[in-house]
């Protein structure tokens, strides 16, 4: 991956948008803040099933059997599926990550030694370097690490003067 901005093969025709009139009107003002003018632009409400338009004031009602209809079902519960996964997957990243993750000499086994010491990352934060290094499996050089890690963050005073 080379880090430039990915785009399109090809420029979209047709943005989907979830939800009614007040979600289309929404991202039509995107679209026009962003330019775009040439990409057409509805909304598929869910309760009813209605296809909107912006600056329409009613709804386009398609037949319940219609192929167009059930496309664009497909459409809004891919996506649907989509946002869902991303979702869990980023809450479980967030849900195992730890403070400690980023400690070189760290493993999962003297981590959980850590935590099962301390009872809480809390209490392990507010612990000196010789405490920590009484843990079993933690020398002098790690406990040190373990203590530069948890130590809070100050704010860079060349940072605060604009």
């Amino acid at each position: 991956m080379t880090g430039a901005p990915k785009r399109f093969a090809y420029p979209p025709n047709l943005v989907v948008v979830d939800g009614g009139q007040p979600q289309v009107a929404a991202a039509a003002r995107a679209l026009a803040d962003l330019g775009i003018d040439d990409v057409a632009l509805c909304g598929l409400a869910k309760r009813l099933e209605e296809v909107w338009l912006p600056g329409d004031e009613f709804p386009v009602i398609l037949p319940r059997s219609s192929e167009g209809l059930y496309l664009m079902q497909r459409v809004r519960d891919e996506a649907h599926r989509f946002a869902i996964q991303a979702h869990r997957k980023r809450r479980s990243r967030a849900m195992t990550a730890s403070e400690l993750d980023g400690v070189p000499g760290l493993g999962p086994v003297r981590k959980t030694a850590l935590l099962k010491h301390f009872g809480s990352l809390k209490r392990l934060r507010a612990a000196s370097a010789e405490e920590i290094a009484t843990v079993p499996g933690m020398g002098a050089a790690s406990a040190a690490a373990v203590v530069a890690a948890l130590a809070p963050r100050e704010a860079d005073p060349g940072m605060l003067e604009a």
